[in-house]
């Protein structure tokens, strides 16, 4: 007789990225109906800069909650013993708008005065979508999810300036309706679409039709008779951090691999 494995919880996931042992390709589909968070951790002299950037952005930008300085602990009503300097499964370092590393941890890199953002993500609107009949197409073919640079600049906040990044996932024209409709209520996790289709490509300054060459994640398939649909995405501070070019070392998630809070998806709608 063959044994289902045991659903992961949230805690599983976090103990597994701290442990060194989570081995996964993105955390695309995984714990269903828990949030999943981007990073970005920064000295805290930028912290109002940040939240201000959020403010004014709050569609690629949904702010969650921040941590105090120098305390990696994320607050308890997101997630119980949840470290951010060890908890997702894998952690960019930049220094002066340049990516200089990617690790499984940033121990070494976390300073006395770090502060860490977390910024909702749309995967947490992907189990609406495979209850609705529309699982999507990164989750069918276990990849990460497509990422673009767009040329759609940001409301500046202080030092902080930039382009939003919009995450994509194909569907035919006829489902978009349904899929706006299945995630506008995500508003703390980007909510709608924000484009599709070759029209909304172009809007956001994408050629990439068939989702072949994306900034960052994991490519795509595109069949035929679908478009891409694009939705803001939480790398987009990754990407403001690149370009205001801060002069100490800033830290983000790897894209596609979040860290997985205790909060449930639901606290996420509107």
């Amino acid at each position: 007789m063959t044994v289902a494995p045991r659903t992961l919880t949230p805690r599983d996931v976090r103990l597994a990225c701290r442990n060194g042992t989570w081995s996964e390709p993105s955390t695309a589909g995984v714990c269903a109906g828990f949030v999943q968070a981007n990073l970005i951790i920064l000295p805290a002299k930028y912290a109002a800069d940040f939240r201000a950037l959020c403010a004014r952005n709050p569609v690629p930008c949904p702010l969650l909650g921040m941590t105090e300085p120098g305390n990696p602990m994320v607050p308890e009503h997101l997630a119980k013993d949840c470290d951010i300097r060890t908890d997702a499964p894998a952690y960019n370092v930049y220094k002066e708008g340049k990516l200089v590393a990617t690790k499984g941890d940033i121990l070494d890199e976390w300073q006395d005065d770090s502060v860490g953002a977390l910024v909702g993500c749309s995967f947490s609107f992907e189990a609406a979508l495979i209850a609705g009949g529309l699982t999507p197409r990164q989750i069918e073919i276990s990849r990460n999810v497509p990422m673009y640079k767009t040329k759609v600049p940001l409301a500046a906040a202080g030092v902080f300036t930039g382009h939003m990044v919009v995450s994509m996932r194909p569907y035919p024209p006829s489902a978009i309706e349904r899929v706006r409709d299945l995630t506008r209520p995500f508003v703390r996790a980007h909510g709608e679409p924000v484009a599709w289709g070759a029209l909304g490509a172009a809007a956001l300054g994408i050629d990439d039709p068939k989702g072949q060459r994306p900034d960052f994640g994991g490519v795509s398939e595109v069949h035929d008779g679908e478009v891409p649909v694009y939705w803001g995405c939480g790398v987009t501070p990754q990407l403001v951090v690149m370009d205001s070019k801060l002069p100490e070392v800033v830290m983000g998630h790897a894209p596609g691999h979040m860290l997985v809070l205790d909060m449930r998806d639901e606290e996420v709608c509107a």
